[in-house]
């Protein structure tokens, strides 16, 4: 596999003190990349960074072998797709709409959408499950669909790169299964490469090929889930005492959490 994201001795600050120290990591193409930590630990700031929201202070990162400083906006964001932990709309746009937002950087600065960019966004509706409802309002969807609506614009720009902030943060556990299904399908089916954010360690632990580990603005440890998703990870950079077993399921790494009086 090659590398499609390269990330060499990354700081990043806000004010004084610095939100990122020193990370270092590649992504391969086609990789599902889960990033986890504590509240605080740089996640979201990390992936504002792999979308060049965000500029580093020191340090470099590389996408598809350029440096991100030197891409254009535009170009990004016809490589790199987002999507958002809490999409707000102040405008009752239909799902439509919103999903051919996502052809804004293959327009011209005042063209509109033709046919390419309809059937574009049809298929990545249908892709999505969302088809069926694009002409209903974006604000009376549910929770996980209108994740899915999100999804389905993400796709509607042809990213190489699908980056995305809690996709599953505020959703039941159907809809976090759902949505988390829908992300793997897109990995595997069209060989997007994808980096998900979340506080969901099992999830996590079920779904991504790695794991990337942050505490404290720093990479404590990147792997399998076996390698990243231990007692000892878990109570060094979370401070919780958990148990950690194998899902019988799927042998991936299960984590449950105790009481203080647990043993």
């Amino acid at each position: 596999m090659s590398k499609i994201y390269e990330l060499n001795e990354v700081w990043f600050r806000y004010y004084r003190d610095w939100i990122l120290k020193d990370i270092s990591f590649q992504v391969e193409k086609g990789e599902l990349l889960g990033i986890i930590g504590p509240n605080g630990s740089g996640k979201t700031t990390l992936l504002r960074i792999l979308d060049r929201i965000l500029i580093p202070q020191r340090g470099k990162v590389i996408v598809d072998c350029l440096d991100l400083r030197g891409i254009r906006r535009r170009e990004i964001a016809q490589m790199v797709a987002v999507v958002p932990q809490e999409p707000q709309f102040s405008f009752p746009f239909s799902v439509l709409e919103v999903v051919l937002m996502g052809r804004a950087p293959h327009l011209r600065s005042v063209g509109f959408e033709g046919k390419k960019d309809y059937s574009i966004a049809r298929r990545a509706m249908e892709l999505t499950d969302t088809w069926r409802f694009s002409a209903r309002s974006i604000t009376e969807l549910s929770g996980g669909e209108r994740q899915r609506v999100m999804i389905a614009r993400a796709l509607t720009q042809e990213p190489e790169i699908l980056l995305l902030d809690e996709p599953t943060s505020h959703l039941d556990i159907n809809h976090q299964v759902e949505i988390m299904d829908l992300v793997r399908d897109l990995n595997t089916s069209r060989g997007l490469t994808v980096i998900v954010v979340s506080h969901d360690i099992n999830l996590s632990a079920e779904y991504c090929d790695r794991i990337v580990m942050l505490s404290e603005g720093e990479v404590h440890q990147i792997g399998g889930a076996g390698e990243v998703i231990t007692a000892r990870n878990l109570q060094d950079v979370y401070g919780a005492k958990v148990l950690v077993d194998t899902n019988p399921a799927s042998s991936a790494p299960r984590v449950t959490l105790l009481s203080r009086e647990g043993l």
